[in-house]
């Protein structure tokens, strides 16, 4: 049950470098790169907070559970109607 981080979607959108955004939001490059890369295992509210503030975005654009994903960390789609709640 992943949460699979949107960040480099949001950076590309805007195009805006990892360094101009790090600078903004007032992280490192090296700390943006473990969010960018999955390997967080926290984010504080002040830092979701300001990252929505400089992309102008919700925490769902940036942010999003999958239920599974594969070995290279893509979604895996779930069968829609098998839990019966889809």
């Amino acid at each position: 049950m992943p949460i699979i981080v949107r960040i480099d979607v949001e950076l590309a959108k805007r195009k805006m470098s990892v360094g101009e955004f790090a600078e903004r939001v007032g992280l490192t490059p090296a700390n943006v790169a473990v969010l960018k890369n999955g390997r967080a295992k926290a984010v504080r509210f002040s830092t979701l907070e300001a990252m929505c503030r400089v992309l102008d975005c919700q925490p769902g654009d940036l942010l999003e559970w999958v239920d599974e994903v594969d070995e290279h960390g893509a979604p895996v789609p779930t069968d829609p109607g098998a839990d019966g709640h889809r």
